[in-house]
């Protein structure tokens, strides 16, 4: 019984620090700005999906609602703090909707796996598919909360059309790294 308690004990502190880690490297993606046209690029959509890719939907999400968490307390882990504020202030700012659309973005990337069955074209396209499914839900969320900060006319010319290209980047270079690893090598992701 002992053992039992112990071993459960030791999976709750390894998943803890896991979703620390993962919020970490969330906050460190938001920091990360590439020259890209026509908007510069940050690695934070980027890093949620390769959450849900690593750590499945249950633990993806235990990470995305930490980090959330560590913006909302003053933590400076969003992508513009501390420069543009801090806190619940900044949080419920217009970028908010794009943050909370972070968790069904991680929860379809954990859940949904493209079967091994196919070949390496048909995965990729397949995997393509499955992460722009889980990336539109950031930009529906968001576009949605900052429609009450930009008229309705100029919503997707301010909220989306400018990220699409480094999101087509993104979501390429995640399919093809995903699509050749090996059964095998991903039987270990799933902390679920």
């Amino acid at each position: 019984m002992e053992l039992v308690k112990s071993l459960k004990q030791s999976k709750i502190i390894k998943y803890a620090f896991l979703a620390l880690l993962g919020s970490i490297i969330l906050a460190v993606s938001s920091k990360i700005k590439i020259p890209f046209y026509p908007v510069p690029m940050t690695m934070q959509t980027l890093a949620v999906l390769v959450i849900g890719v690593l750590f499945g939907w249950k633990l993806g999400i235990a990470t995305i609602i930490l980090y959330l968490f560590e913006g909302i307390i003053g933590l400076p882990v969003f992508a513009g703090t501390p420069e543009k504020g801090i806190g619940l202030i900044y949080f419920t700012g217009p970028t908010m909707g794009y943050l909370i659309g972070f968790i069904p973005a991680v929860f379809f990337s954990g859940l949904l796996r493209v079967d091994f069955k196919y070949n390496l074209f048909v995965r990729f396209i397949l995997n393509f598919a499955l992460y722009s499914f889980s990336v539109s839900f950031i930009y529906i969320f968001g576009l949605i909360w900052l429609n009450n900060f930009v008229q309705a006319d100029q919503l997707l010319a301010f909220g989306a059309l400018p990220f699409l290209p480094a999101e087509i980047l993104k979501i390429s270079i995640l399919s093809v790294v995903v699509t050749l690893l090996n059964k095998e090598t991903l039987s270990w992701r799933s902390f679920r």
